[in-house]
């Protein structure tokens, strides 16, 4: 087989018998299902060391004969029957343990290579069938497809088989295969369609109820306990070499063949944010792909075209598409808290099984892993989707376990991408939406928050934590990230908190001023700029320029009426709470006089006149012998406010934003879930090969940057969200 040279039938040594038979698996002579050679294949300890570009070159074998060998197929059947045997073992270990374990690894790696590298719409060169003179063992069952058998028994090995220190290494590389089996996603764009080819994931939507409910119970256990695959195994199947070692179909003690597929670096973490624990950060991103997919499938429809005048009508064939039901996001959406089986509050049982989990563990666990994005996503996916999540956590009385980690990521927002910022903005956002949290983060008092360095915060509320991270969000995103939607849900989680503004501390009641200061500033320069280009009579393209500085500044304007209505909403139905808020308003009631006119601003403005002047006068009615300090202005303030009785305001109605994913929200999840696999999970793909996303075609073998990230962020924002008033 040219560079791969064959080894004599009758070999002498395992070395010899494993280079034959490997030479034998990539040739172009085709083995029979029912021969010998798959069971001599699998049981091998294979010991064979092949450079990177043999490798290589029998990857290239395997898949130019695959046609005709249809080799792959086989050793999928071959797998799934091994998973099947071990499954009715009860996974202990034994030949046919191992047999799984080399046949999952042999052929994940040439599945991944003839992926990567099809040259076909339909990625022909899979042949995930047997040709029609192939011999079939007579208990072979012909109605079943091939990527739907060996889906089924990797799934149901998944997730009817425990986690154990003798299971574990097969979980991990079962894991690995997933990951991928489903990687024809890159192959396809960022808009699923009719023509996308995805064979294995689409084998894997087809699955019944039972068996998905059993796959996101275990991804998501594994995700909450993180096994730890033992050391032995974990090093045999360190895919990766450097250049000084030998290592081409290694074998390391007990585990499968080794195979190093460079320059395709395979499941390798190239940073430091490395898995802490493989199997669970893989159960993660297994199921983040699982629960995002969307199969776009094509409906027929008859209708009758009828544009031309003739009495004769003809019959045309509309062609529309629609998505199909993920049934992995349906069971994670109706899972339900182990420790709490609530009846259904319509009385209607159950006719679907119900993953049930443990919410207190799964709460914690998140708590300490927000700092890894894809964490980040499956708190959004389960705050957003599952109702039930969403309710433990609001009535959680430690729900700072969570927003600490979030507010202290959003403080750090400069060293993160902007997707993660939206993510955990969006949480916030669908936190708020409940009035019993906005009361309860003012309630619970923070110690210090150390990781805060522009001011000392000591003995600080919650709720005021989040007003100076929110607000902080606001400027960094002013000058850097100038993003409008950023800004839309930062200012929506300020107005839902408003009314339930409670001891609002003096830092986050200035910084709640200062950030219409911002905005107005930001406002007034481009006022300027609109009418610097009015007066010099632009050209046509000038006036499109216009017209883009004309929207822009009335975003800017509803921004600013946004904040006049969160400090309306505070004076007016909590002004006695909030003294703070009072004395940062009269401290720079001049920012607000420029907009007194404004026709957008007046009535909003009229309410904080009368607070100013309310106070105002009694400061002028008490005589005082020396200067007014702060802490007798304050003083002034909290006397004052038992006689407060809110005469004189307009009532406004209170804001209330609401978070609402958009009809396609896969445009964006798709490639952010794929793009966290390449970057977080160490699995990596051929630069060239991917159109689910923008890659710049670096020498790099990672091919995850935040260069592309940035410029993926414009186009997949537009289609993220919607923001209800």
């Amino acid at each position: 087989m040219g560079a791969v040279p064959s080894t004599p039938r009758h070999a002498s040594t395992t070395a010899e018998t494993a280079e034959y038979l490997m030479s034998s698996l990539v040739g172009e002579k085709s083995f029979p299902l029912a021969s010998d050679f798959w069971q001599k294949l699998l049981e091998l300890p294979l010991t064979l060391r092949w450079s990177p570009h043999r490798v290589h070159q029998a990857c290239q074998l395997f898949a130019k004969n695959n046609l005709q060998t249809r080799h792959l197929a086989k050793i999928l059947i071959h797998l799934s029957w091994c998973l099947q045997e071990v499954i009715r073992s009860s996974g202990a270990p034994s030949v046919v343990y191992l047999k799984a374990v080399n046949a999952v690894y042999i052929s994940s790696v040439f599945l991944k290579y003839i992926i990567e590298n099809s040259q076909s719409e339909n990625i022909e060169e899979l042949c995930l069938s047997l040709l029609e003179n192939e011999p079939l063992p007579k208990d072979f069952v012909t109605d079943q497809s091939i990527e739907d058998l060996v889906m089924h028994s990797v799934l149901t090995f998944l997730g009817s088989v425990d986690v154990s220190p003798t299971t574990s290494l097969l979980h991990q590389e079962l894991l690995n295969f997933m990951l991928v089996a489903m990687s024809t996603q890159l192959l396809s764009g960022p808009t699923p369609g009719p023509k996308d080819v995805n064979p294995l994931i689409d084998a894997a939507m087809s699955q019944e109820s039972s068996l998905v409910s059993l796959v996101v119970h275990r991804l998501l256990l594994n995700y909450i306990m993180r096994p730890r695959v033992p050391s032995s195994g974990a090093i045999s199947y360190s895919i990766f070499s450097e250049e000084s070692q030998p290592g081409v179909l290694q074998r390391v003690g007990s585990a499968a063949a080794n195979l190093v597929l460079l320059p395709f670096n395979y499941w390798v973490s190239s940073n430091g944010e490395g898995s802490e624990n493989q199997l669970a950060d893989c159960s993660l991103h297994v199921l983040l792909i699982l629960i995002h997919y969307h199969r776009c499938v094509v409906s027929d429809e008859s209708v009758t075209d009828r544009s031309d005048d003739s009495a004769i009508s003809d019959s045309v064939s509309k062609v529309s598409t629609y998505f199909t039901v993920n049934p992995y996001s349906k069971a994670l959406g109706n899972a339900r808290d182990i420790e709490f089986d609530r009846v259904d509050i319509e009385g209607n049982a159950q006719n679907e099984p119900v993953v049930r989990l443990p919410f207190a563990s799964l709460f914690d666990t998140l708590g300490m892993c927000l700092a890894d994005e894809a964490a980040v996503l499956l708190l959004y996916s389960l705050v957003q989707g599952n109702s039930d999540f969403l309710e433990y956590v609001l009535v959680r009385s430690d729900v700072d376990t969570l927003l600490m980690p979030i507010l202290e990521t959003l403080y750090s927002a400069s060293r993160r991408t902007s997707n993660q910022i939206y993510m955990l903005l969006i949480i916030l956002l669908i936190l708020s939406q409940d009035s019993s949290f906005n009361a309860s983060v003012h309630k619970m008092i923070l110690p210090g928050v150390p990781w805060y360095k522009e001011h000392l915060l000591h003995q600080t509320s919650l709720g005021s934590l989040m007003v100076i991270i929110l607000i902080r969000t606001v400027q960094y995103n002013l000058s850097k990230l100038r993003d409008v939607y950023l800004h839309t849900t930062c200012l929506a989680t300020l107005a839902n908190m408003a009314p339930h503004v409670h001891r609002l501390s003096a830092y986050a009641s200035q910084r709640l001023v200062s950030l219409f200061y911002m905005l107005s500033r930001k406002y007034n320069k481009l006022v300027e700029l609109r009418d610097d280009k009015q007066q010099t009579k632009a050209t046509s393209t000038g006036d499109s320029l216009v017209e883009d500085m004309s929207a822009e500044l009335q975003i800017y304007t509803d921004f600013l009426r946004i904040v006049l209505e969160i400090l309306n909403e505070i004076l007016t139905y909590a002004l006695p709470r909030n003294p703070e808020v009072v004395y940062a308003i009269m401290h720079r009631q001049e920012v607000f006089q420029p907009f007194k006119n404004h026709p957008r601003f007046t009535e909003l403005l009229e309410n904080i006149y009368n607070v100013l002047d309310f106070f105002n006068s009694r400061m002028d009615a008490q005589r005082l012998d020396g200067e007014w300090s702060v802490e007798k202005v304050m003083l002034l303030i909290i006397n004052n406010c038992r006689f407060w009785r809110g005469e004189g305001l307009k009532m406004f109605t209170q804001l209330h934003f609401s978070y609402e994913q958009e009809n396609h929200p896969e445009e964006f999840f798709i490639p952010y879930v794929w793009q966290l696999v390449l970057s977080r999970c160490g699995f990596s793909f051929n630069p060239s090969a991917i159109n689910l996303f923008p890659v710049e075609l670096h020498a790099d073998k990672q091919i995850y940057n935040e260069a592309s990230n940035k410029n993926q962020n414009g186009e997949l924002n537009e289609h993220r969200v919607l923001l209800d008033l």
